[in-house]
This record gives structure tokens, C-alpha cells and sequence, in this order.
């Protein structure tokens, strides 16, 4: 008896350590083993008497195991098997042996118990509050009790117990069971306590992963142990809710999804995901930065307007550097991109002194301030270049107009542009044949003074009347 103390007092302490679960829908299934004592005194019954000669009251030494239990000497003498039902109760049955030697304070001759029973038991911590190690219930039954070779009757059972978890589904038993008998003639009425091991299992595994239901964050889909039961189909250790790309392989740090040409671009937000690219281009490569994606640009390497698909044109004359003879030449198309060769006429075609008085005129041929139409009376300086250029029909000329270097180089290209065709057109209207006439703008490229003072530059706003030879 004092060995067993000893073993409860050590086994407590040991359990109070832990924190596990008691016996619910997701470990329906309980089996404990153990053994048993049978306990006759403290029951209030007339035939039971204590030392005195009076009647053994309720619970009377009820702790007195010493001399009033009748302990089975096997230890493997009870079993008991039950299936949780809901709602905090368990339906059970129980099969016990033992071995009677003492009712009350008598010696009995050596008899055999052998008990059947039923109970219901209701677990206490679904009223108070899930204390997970400690396991304490209250259970009623009934049941049918053999003493002895022939005598045996049917009793009604109650009592309470208890289970301290060592694991989540190991742990120890204790309960004590009064037994009252419906024919106390041939059994006696009793208290039965009972210690042992037990066991529960049968948890419920929706997906069949391996995990039961109440750890698995994923009960309806097959996963893995390491992400709570949830899948990570593609296997980059990325559960798949918190997987961008879940079907294929990726980074931790693009949330999960691939990134085939390095660039730090997610290959479903990359519009070009095998070559390396920038954000700004969606994935894709600006080689020479003019603003043309490489595969739009027909000239990657070099940079040039998005008119142009990325070419340049250098000298302006419309025909891209790529297939212009004379990149830095105004040229025309027949000739490559090359200015167009004129044979001289064998005559000449207008006389100096005309061709010097056309260029004097072209001098006094004066704009509006950053536009391209005319001041006042410049229009008769215009008839006069006219009626020098009718004078001569032969005589074809090229009209050329020029900037400082104020403003932006690509305005002022274009402003010269509209001033060389502003007097052309002008001269057109007049009645001169367009073919006798070209004009080309070629801004800020060919000064004839510096641009670092304004009468310089004052110099170099002019427009030129040259004759094409």
C-alpha cells in the first residue's frame, strides 16, 4: 500500500507538467487497462459493521485501503472500452475480475467477482472550462456483478474519476464506482475503484493526410505535416494560399512565382521573361534608352525618335541614318540619302550680278520672333527676288534657312524648316515653278558668327538664296 502511494504521488507530479486534450469527436475511441479494488465498507449498509458493532456509515474509511480493499492480484484485471458521443458524453463498457477476501472488517473464504458493466460518463471540463491535462467526469450505469460460483445481481452504478494525460493520446485512469445492488442478498452493495492506463485513438482525418481534422488548417485537402496540413503543390516550400504562382515552382521572395531571366520581375508580370529587362519597360530591355523597347526597335543599339521606330535621322532630310548614304547631309532618296548631283549647264543659266543682288535680298528677308511669318514689308523685298528668279527660267534655287543657337536644338530646326518653305511657298504663289525651287531648315548647324552676342546672333537668323548648280 505504500508503494502504491508512493507511484500516485510520483505520477501526479509528473502529469501536472504536461498539457494535452481529453477524449472528443476528434479521438472518439478510448481503451483503458488496469486493475481494480473492491470495496465493501463504507456503504452504509446494515450488515456491514465496524469494529464497534455499528453500522459502516457512507464513506467510512473510505480511504482505508489497508484493511478494507479486496485488491485483484493481477495486474491486468479491468478493462474498460468507450466511444465519445457529443457534447462533452461517452457511452462505455467495462469487463472486471477480482478477488473477494474481506466484506467490512470480516474474512471472508476466497470468492470470485467478476463485474459487467455500462456507463455514461459526462466530461466536467465541457461545463467548466478545458483544463487539457486534467480530465475529471462524473458516470452512471448500471450493470451485473457475479460473487462466488452462483451468486449474482444486477446493480445500478455511479461515481467519478478522472484522466491525466501524459500525451495527446496516452495517459492514466483513476475512478471510483459505487455499486448498488438490486438484490443485496446475494450481492452486497460496493464501492469499486479503479486505476490504469489509457489509451485514445480513431481521430477524424477528412482528406486522409495523416493529420486529424482539429490540427490540420487544411482538413479538406491532402498536405503536409511541416505547413499544418495544408498543400504546396509545386513543391518550393510555399504553402499553396500563400503561393502567387501554386502550380509552379518559385521564389520566397516574388510570393512564390518564377523568375526565369533573373530580373527581379515575377515571369507572369514579365512581358518579356527570358531576357533581363526593367520595371519601368515591364520586364522588357531598352539597350540604347531612347524609350523603344529593343523588340520594337529597329535600331536597338543607337537611339532615335519612336516615329521612327527607334532610328535615327540625323540631317533631317527623311531618310533614316540606317539606310542614308549621307547621314549628316540633306540628301534625297533617289540618291541614297545623298544630296542630288546636278550637271552644270555647259551656259550659264543666270549672271552673277543676279545671282549676288538675290543673295543681298535674302538678307533683308526678315520673321516674326520665333515664327515663321513674315514683318512688315518684307513681302516687297520678295517680289523683287521673284521677278530676278522669273528673269532667268533656267535657273533653279535652293532656299535655305538658319537659327541661332537660343532654344532647344530640335525647335530650332524645325522653326528654320518652316522659314526656308514660308519663302518658298511665297515665291510659289507668285507663279514660279516648284520644281525650280527647294528649301531646307538646318537650324543652329552652320552659323556664320558666334551665338555668344546678339548682334552674332542677329547674324546668324537669316535665310540664304543659293543657285543649285
Amino acid at each position: 500500500m505504500k508503494h502504491l502511494k508512493k507511484l500516485l504521488f510520483t505520477l501526479l507530479i509528473v502529469f501536472t507538467i504536461n498539457s494535452l486534450q481529453a477524449q472528443d469527436k476528434n479521438n472518439p475511441w478510448a481503451i483503458s487497462l488496469g486493475t481494480n479494488a473492491v470495496d465493501f465498507y463504507p456503504t452504509n449498509h446494515p450488515s456491514i459493521l465496524n469494529a464497534s458493532g455499528a453500522s459502516a456509515g457512507w464513506l467510512d474509511q473510505y480511504f482505508n485501503a489497508e484493511d478494507h480493499y479486496n485488491f485483484s492480484a493481477s495486474p491486468l484485471s479491468r478493462i474498460h472500452v468507450g466511444r465519445y458521443i457529443g457534447e462533452g458524453f461517452s457511452l462505455g463498457g467495462a469487463l472486471s475480475f477480482n478477488s473477494i477476501d474481506q466484506v467490512g472488517v470480516s474474512s471472508v473464504d476466497e470468492l470470485i467477482y467478476i463485474g459487467l458493466d455500462m456507463d455514461i460518463k459526462y466530461n466536467l471540463n465541457n461545463a467548466f472550462g478545458d483544463l487539457k491535462w486534467f480530465d475529471p467526469y462524473v458516470h452512471i450505469g448500471g450493470g451485473y456483478t457475479f460473487i462466488g460460483d452462483d451468486d449474482g445481481a444486477g446493480t445500478l452504478n455511479g461515481g467519478l474519476g478522472f484522466n491525466l494525460w501524459l500525451s495527446e493520446f496516452f495517459g492514466l485512469n483513476v475512478q471510483s464506482n459505487y455499486k448498488h445492488s438490486f438484490d443485496d442478498d446475494r450481492v452486497l452493495p460496493h464501492f469499486q475503484h479503479s486505476l490504469g492506463v489509457i489509451f485514445k485513438f480513431g481521430g477524424i482525418d477528412t482528406d486522409g493526410d495523416g493529420i486529424y481534422d482539429k490540427n490540420d488548417a487544411c482538413p479538406e485537402v491532402v498536405g503536409l505535416v511541416a505547413f499544418e496540413g495544408c498543400p504546396d503543390s509545386d513543391s518550393d516550400g510555399i504553402k499553396d494560399s500563400a503561393d502567387d504562382c501554386p502550380l509552379v515552382a518559385g521564389l520566397t521572395e516574388l510570393n512564390g512565382c518564377p523568375d526565369k531571366d533573373g530580373d527581379g520581375i515575377a515571369d507572369k508580370d514579365d512581358a518579356c521573361p527570358e531576357v533581363v529587362g526593367t520595371k519601368a519597360n515591364n520586364g522588357c530591355p531598352d539597350t540604347d534608352g531612347d524609350g523603344v523597347i529593343d523588340g520594337k526597335d529597329d535600331c536597338p543599339k543607337v537611339k532615335g525618335p519612336k516615329a521612327n521606330n527607334g532610328c535615327p535621322d540625323t540631317d533631317g532630310d527623311g531618310i533614316l541614318d540606317k539606310d542614308d548614304d549621307c547621314p549628316k547631309e540633306v540628301g534625297v532618296a533617289s540618291n541614297k540619302g545623298c544630296p542630288e548631283v546636278v550637271i552644270a549647264e555647259p551656259v550659264p543659266v543666270i549672271t552673277v550680278e543676279a545671282a549676288e543682288q538675290l543673295k543681298n535680298y535674302a538678307k533683308t528677308i526678315y520673321f516674326k520672333s520665333g515664327k515663321s511669318t513674315f514683318k512688315t514689308g518684307v513681302s516687297e523685298k520678295l517680289d523683287a527676288i521673284y521677278e530676278i528668279m522669273a528673269s532667268f527660267p533656267k535657273a533653279n534655287f535652293n532656299i535655305g534657312g538658319h537659327t541661332d543657337s537660343q532654344g532647344g536644338a530640335a525647335l530650332n530646326q524645325k522653326l528654320s524648316d518652316k522659314r526656308a518653305n514660308a519663302v518658298k511657298d511665297y515665291l510659289v504663289s507668285k507663279g514660279l515653278a516648284v520644281s525650280r525651287l527647294s528649301a531646307y531648315g538646318f537650324g543652329e548647324e552652320h552659323p556664320i558668327d558666334t551665338n555668344k552676342t546678339s548682334l552674332g546672333r542677329s547674324h546668324n537668323r537669316r535665310v540664304e538664296i543659293n543657285l543649285v548648280k
